[in-house]
């Protein structure tokens, strides 16, 4: 059980621990499991990142994320040198094939569309641009389109769920539907429902996974 101030603590605590972030930056306000973010960074990733550390606190039910984007002078740039940078950055990932992904920027909001087989080239591809300087917001619409056409094998994601130290596998439930896996049940943070998606994601055949774990914590 915790209250709102102690979640609240929490989550600051956490952002206090992550060298990228300036907890001085940052507000934190919490009901019920529900933390709001607010303040003002000077770049996508710090933005990025405090969101990131509140979600992996446990007893988080919701982010709202109200942070502003505030450039410096010198880190402002126009959307064709901020595209011509992301696209270079894209090209030299290994893990991600040429040509597959196309980038669209309009003041300073990239979007990226395209197919990849795997959902870690995806995943790969943001963390490649998100601490480019300039950006203000990714969309990430690239679809995973598996090679592999083999049937999905429930068992075998429920397995590695099970191996997984941080996830209570017993309260997620888990069906297959052709290449959509989907999860179910209740889980006590978000680092929980994000870690049991990303086991999910790398079954061999997996083209989506819908996500429907609820984070439940008891106040």
């Amino acid at each position: 059980m915790k209250s709102n101030e102690e979640l609240q603590k929490d989550v600051m605590d956490a952002i206090k621990w992550e060298p990228l972030l300036n907890a001085a930056e940052i507000g934190v306000t919490v009901k019920d499991g529900v933390v709001t973010l607010s303040g003002i960074v000077n770049n996508y990733s710090k933005k990025a990142e405090a969101e990131h550390a509140a979600k992996s606190v446990t007893g988080v039910n919701a982010v709202v994320e109200k942070i502003e984007i505030k450039f410096d002078s010198n880190e402002k740039k126009n959307d064709n040198s901020l595209a011509d940078e992301i696209v270079h950055s894209l090209k030299s990932k290994w893990d991600i094939p040429d040509n597959k992904i196309k980038v669209k920027v309009e003041n300073g909001w990239i979007t990226l569309d395209g197919e990849l087989h795997w959902n870690y080239q995806k995943q790969s591809a943001v963390r490649s641009i998100n601490s480019i300087s300039g950006i203000t917001g990714i969309t990430n619409n690239i679809v995973i389109k598996s090679e592999i056409h083999d049937g999905i094998e429930k068992k075998d994601i429920e397995l590695a769920l099970l191996r997984n130290w941080a996830i209570d596998d017993s309260d997620i439930k888990v069906s297959v539907e052709d290449n959509v896996v989907n999860l179910s049940g209740k889980v006590d943070s978000w680092y929980q429902k994000d870690e049991a998606g990303r086991i999910a994601w790398n079954a061999p055949g997996v083209s989506k996974v819908r996500n429907e774990i609820i984070v439940d914590f008891d106040f």
